[in-house]
């Protein structure tokens, strides 16, 4: 990617990110002025300003007491371009001497073609200053004419939308104190006609885990640009005389590709990020939520825990009721002590037994909430993220604890610090299961910025004091995925949602925003929770296989049958663990009623792919899938897996299958070139709605 910016006006000016460029000519080409405007056209600066005449959404909201300052205007106080480990930066100090207020500006192009922008507010002068917004803003080629957003609520995350850019400005907005479900921090800017492999597309990402704003605009004059950052409350950010706010850093990718390029531009970035636990093998989970609720008998966990050592599971997560009086979801959440009721021996029996078996052990916090309903909240109910004066809304019976509180933040460390310096756990679950409603600090402004930075430092300082720990973010399900939190977390849990239907869809969304080996993914009972479905262990085995694996089930009551075809499907993630969390994620077009996924090599020598059969398709037969991105001079021998211990003909509602797919399954594999898999591509079995294939490509 080539990036071309202007400093001259003082705030930078990206003229171009987008398409490498051969050189840039001595005058960049200008939009030219015409009647009916005024006598300039303002800039798409990264931090556009009403008072250099910008008629779109100002990057900066400011005044001070009285209304005053409120629209400055900025000149260049000087720039420089440096060296990074790997790209360079371009830092630019714009100045306003009339409000005494600096922004700094900061553009760095990584060596691979990610782009990160970012800027900070400084107020120079003797009054505060309030602060109603600050946003980063990029623009985009006028070619782009179709968005790409990501709609969602709980247990069905990450839904793609696809719409023609609209005249005047699209807007989300999210104000519950997380990422959220409903508005995830991400924009995609297409060119007409972009599919997984071909096209030009943009992406854009506010990386915070907190309340943000996207913002994308198509002005009368012609220019188009995405906006995007931190959204405040009404006060709640009051900036005092020498202080420094920072806008939210975006995170920017161009592909000449389709939307896998984008994709693969965010995993590489997202891969900088982790923390290096990241990069050991990814452990095949059994997380007892499902399997035993809040009924947490010792005995019936230590049964659960042999069972899942003998089907090939390698960590066992110990979910929510461990602690307190926490026997449902009324009562004892913030109280994190080992329950004397629940686990009169304490924790470490069963954490033995585990360990015996040659498991991880990981266990499940909410350390940001707490029941009114429990020792922490009686003891401090002034600790409670909540409006004076007013009654609470409550959701799931929980209040948020105020971790901007330096006593109840002190509290909360201490005692997830003594949590895992006495057991020895391997593994946190972390989740965030409310929003934030009138959530006011102790002098009653709004906090949730202030709260999303003291969530950052507590995860900070316990993976400073344990090292070796890993660390999941969930909140709801996928409410909290972005850049930033995945600088501090090894996993995220994409959905509460463990059917495997519903899984298909929600994981292609985070497939284009995440790499596979931070995708929690579990094979949950036959019989969803969430929508009553009823699924092979099959379907939900190749469902969960393609991100860091789980299992999510009572596997004692599971017949002998289905524990042996779960124990192959490990046994199947297993073998292609290193591809799958190494490789890259991709997806591939095909027709309605379809799916197709899947990781490639990055040295293009095999490749995994899924097919799925959602739901009953519109023709007798399938189309063929071209499978683009394999090597178009090797050739590829071509392995159906099965999903079953025994290797059986697909079923479905045929007289025969295509060849090449009975001739695999009788050890006679058929061999193709890439450019054959690329330009005609491989026709899928006949199947029934509702289940899969899974496809291995290997050079031969």
């Amino acid at each position: 990617m080539s990036v071309v910016v202007d400093v001259a006006g003082g705030v930078p000016v990206i003229e171009h990110w987008g398409p490498p460029l051969d050189g840039v000519p001595d005058v960049w080409p200008n939009t030219p002025r015409t009647f009916g405007n005024i006598d300039v056209l303002a800039p798409i600066s990264i931090v556009p300003m009403h008072g250099d005449g910008f008629p779109g959404r100002p990057g900066l909201q400011v005044h001070r007491r009285g209304g005053r300052h409120w629209s400055p205007r900025y000149r260049l106080a000087g720039h420089d371009r440096l060296p990074t480990a790997d790209g360079e930066a371009l830092v630019v100090r714009a100045v306003d001497e009339v409000s005494q207020s600096v922004i700094e500006s900061r553009l760095e192009l990584r060596s691979d073609g990610v782009l990160l922008v970012s800027a900070d507010f400084r107020n120079e002068s003797d009054a505060p200053v309030m602060l109603n917004a600050f946003t980063i803003t990029l623009p985009v080629s006028r070619h782009a004419v179709e968005l790409g957003v990501f709609e969602g609520r709980w247990a069905r995350e990450l839904q793609l939308q696809r719409f023609t850019w609209p005249y005047g400005a699209w807007t989300s907005e999210n104000r519950v104190g997380r990422t959220s479900h409903e508005h995830p921090p991400y924009v995609f800017a297409m060119e007409n006609g972009v599919g997984e492999w071909n096209g030009r597309a943009w992406g854009v990402h506010a990386a915070w885990s907190g309340n943000h704003v996207m913002f994308a605009e198509l002005l009368p004059d012609g220019r188009r640009y995405v906006q995007a950052g931190e959204l405040f409350h009404p006060g709640e950010m009051c900036v005092y005389s020498g202080e420094t706010l920072s806008a939210v850093e975006l995170i920017a990718v161009h592909s000449g590709e389709g939307l896998n390029g984008v994709s693969r531009a965010f995993h590489r970035e997202a891969r900088r990020r982790l923390p290096d636990n990241v990069r050991r093998t990814r452990p095949v989970h059994l997380n007892t939520w499902e399997a035993v609720y809040f009924d947490h008998d010792p005995e019936r966990l230590r049964q659960l825990a042999t069972t899942a050592a003998s089907i090939g599971i390698e960590r066992f997560v110990l979910d929510d009721g461990w602690f307190g009086s926490r026997r449902n979801d009324r009562s004892g959440l913030g109280d994190w002590k080992v329950s004397a009721d629940a686990y009169p021996d304490g924790l470490r029996p069963l954490i033995s037994h585990v360990r015996g078996l040659g498991m991880e052990f990981g266990i499940w916090v909410e350390p940001e909430m707490a029941n009114p309903d429990s020792e922490v909240l009686r003891e401090h109910p002034e600790w409670a993220l909540v409006s004076d004066g007013y009654e609470p809304v409550m959701g799931r019976n929980q209040l948020v604890l105020d971790l901007t509180n330096p006593a109840a933040f002190d509290h909360v460390l201490t005692a997830l610090d003594a949590l895992l310096s006495d057991h020895d756990v391997a593994y946190v679950k972390w989740d965030m299961n409310r929003w934030h409603v009138q959530a006011s600090g102790a002098d009653g402004t709004a906090a949730t910025h202030a709260q999303t930075l003291a969530v950052y430092r507590m995860i900070d300082e316990l993976r400073r004091r344990h090292p070796a720990v890993e660390f999941e973010s969930c909140a709801s399900g996928g409410g909290r995925i972005d850049h930033e939190i995945l600088r501090r977390v090894e996993r995220v849990w994409t959905s509460d949602c463990n059917d495997a239907l519903e899984r298909q869809s929600i994981q292609r969304g985070a497939s284009m925003i995440i790499p596979a080996e931070v995708m929690g993914s579990h094979v949950g009972p036959a019989r969803s929770h969430t929508t009553g479905r009823r699924h092979t262990m099959a379907f939900r085995g190749v469902t969960a296989m393609f991100g860091h694996m789980g299992v999510e089930a009572d596997i004692t009551a599971m017949s002998d049958d289905e524990r042996a075809d779960l124990a192959h499907v490990i046994a199947v993630h297993k073998r292609f663990r290193s591809l799958i969390h190494g490789g890259d994620s991709v997806r591939f077009d095909t027709a309605q009623g379809a799916l197709a996924h899947g990781v490639i090599a990055s040295d293009r020598s095999e490749a995994l792919v899924a097919y799925i059969q959602m739901t009953t398709r519109a023709s007798l037969t399938p189309e063929p899938v071209r499978l683009p991105g394999l090597d178009p001079d090797a050739t590829y021998t071509i392995d159906m897996i099965p999903l079953t211990r025994e290797a059986r003909p697909v079923p479905g509602p045929a007289i025969d299958q295509p060849r090449w797919s009975i001739d695999s399954l009788a050890g006679a594999p058929h061999r193709v070139s890439g450019a054959f898999l690329r330009d005609v591509g491989l026709v899928p079995p006949v199947m029934w709605p509702e289940s899969a294939v899974l496809v291995h490509l290997r050079c031969s």
